[in-house]
Formats: C-alpha cells, structure tokens, sequence
C-alpha cells in the first residue's frame, strides 16, 4: 500500500509538468505544418486519426463506452470548446500571420478568467496567495512574450486574426470549467473519444466549406501530424482530462502560464530563435507564479 501511494503521489508531482511540456510542443507542431495545409483541413485529419487510435484503445483495455446520450453530449461540447474552438482558433490566428507568440499571450490570459468564472460556477474559492500566482504568471508570460516580439519586430494583426485568438481564449476557459462540471464522471478514453467526434462534427464542415482541401505532404508536415496526434491529441489531452478530474479549474488553468515560456526555449532550441535575459526573467517569475497557484500550503498538523 505504501509503495503504491508513493507511486500516486509521483506520478502527481510529474504530471503538471509532462502536461506542460508536451502541450508546449503543439505551437512548434503548427509551425512546421502550416505551411503545407490549412488550418482546419489540418485539424480535421488529426481528429480523424485520434477517433481511430482512442477506439483502438478504448476496445483493446476493454473500457466501458458511454451510454447515456447525456453523457455523449456533455463531452461533444467539451470537444467543441477545447478542441475546436481552442485549436482551431489558435491555427486560424497563426495562419492569419499573428506571431505565435502573441497568440500565447491572448490565450494565456485564461487561467484568470478560469479563476473569477470558477468561483461563480463551481464555488472554487481562490486564496490571496493564488491570486498572487495568477497575476505573477501573467507577467512572466508578458515578458517572454515581449522578449520575442522585440526581437523579430511588429507584425500584423488583422482583425480576422485577432477574433481568432479570442475565441480560443474564451473556449478553452469554457471548456475546462464545462469539463469540471459535467465530465469528471465520464470513462477517461471513451470520453475523449466522444470529445474528438464533436470536434470533428465542427472542423471537416469547416474545412470542406472555407478552404481548398490542397495538401502538399511534405515530410514536415506528415512529422507534424503524427506528433500533434500522438503526443498532444492523445497524450497531453489524456493527462489533462486526469488533472482536471485531481485538482481545482483554477490550478490546472494556471499550468497554461507555463506554455509560452516552454515554447520559447523549444523554439531556441529547435530554431535558434534568442531567448533575451526578458524571457529568461519572464519564465522565472512564470514558474513562481505557477508554483503559488499549484502547490498546496502544508495542512497544519493534528495534535
């Protein structure tokens, strides 16, 4: 027994910080295959792939599926809001010409939204010291962010771009208070499924209706889909229906201030983009911000 709490009780220490890393990743996925495909023809194949892999899965460790049309339609929303609405809002301002790293900062602007609608929703009451951390991550995100647009000088924002990337930020805020409220009960793969069929629903009349359907397959872009599917469509998406599922909206919302810092470094590392002493400041104070939302004050000990 005690092995297996110890185990439990890693696996949570890890788990905030794989999600981050790996939901990172997906703003360095859209730069590679963008290029070679648009937007929600982009996202369309993806979801496809994920439907067929979570099945395969979801049959394979003989997990229950979901029954009641309640349940299926709690999760087709949830789908539509975190998979549609934040993906393809994000891809949509990218693809737009937004800097990606200003569409992080848009979007990053979620976990205080998150914390003001929770306590209203969910009854989640946030502490002096987690409001401190929300608004020390916010910072630290600006930072980077300024760091990187300094750095490769203004670009357009049109308004096309720029409505984009609100409606991902108002979306995936929705999403992971709708998914607090009427998902945590739901099997953990059969439940996914249903998310990617109602984002599916949305994207392929998208695609089919606003966009040419011309691919070019270009090695870039076949790695990209394969590593967006896997890694983030099922990996990172799997890990935050469970983070969700452990620990309050508001603390799984404040791991998002982690993402555009991860990115930048991803993007040095990948690209040779400069990461300034600003971005380093800026993931810093990031860190100490998310760190005040996430962990837990110690319980004082009963004598």
């Amino acid at each position: 027994m005690k092995k297996q709490t110890t185990g439990s009780f890693q696996l949570a220490s890890v788990a905030p910080l794989l999600f981050v890393l790996l939901w990172s990743t997906g703003f360095i996925g859209a730069r590679f295959g963008l290029p070679y495909i648009e937007p929600f023809t982009f996202l369309s194949i993806r979801f496809a792939l994920v439907l067929l892999l979570l099945g395969a899965l979801t049959i394979i460790f003989q997990q229950p599926w979901l029954t009641k049309p309640a349940s299926y339609g709690h999760s087709a929303i949830v789908g539509i809001l975190l998979h549609s609405g934040y993906l393809g809002g994000v891809f949509l301002a990218i693809d737009g010409g937004m800097p990606a790293g200003l569409a992080a900062l848009i979007v990053s602007l979620q976990p205080i939204l998150t914390a003001l609608i929770g306590q209203w929703t969910l009854g989640e009451q946030i502490a002096w010291r987690q409001w401190l951390g929300l608004g020390l991550g916010l910072v630290g995100v600006a930072a980077v962010v300024s760091d990187k647009l300094m750095a490769v000088g203004p670009a357009p924002v049109t308004p096309v771009s720029l409505t984009a990337a609100i409606i991902a930020l108002l979306t995936t805020t929705a999403g992971t208070l709708y998914q607090k409220r009427f998902g945590t009960g739901l099997p953990l793969l059969s439940g996914t499924w249903a998310q990617y069929l109602g984002a599916l629903a949305v994207t392929a009349p998208l695609a089919w209706l606003c966009e040419t359907g011309e691919i070019d397959w270009q090695p870039a872009l076949i790695g990209a889909l394969l590593w967006l599917t896997l890694v983030l469509s099922i990996g990172a998406i799997l890990l935050l229906m469970l983070l969700i599922r452990a620990r309050s909206a508001a603390r799984v919302s404040s791991l998002f201030y982690l993402v555009p810092p991860a990115t930048a470094v991803e993007a040095w590392l990948l690209f040779g983009e400069q990461l300034g002493w600003l971005a380093i400041g800026g993931l810093i104070i990031a860190s100490i911000g998310v760190a005040l939302v996430v962990v837990m004050p110690p319980k004082s000990i009963q004598r």
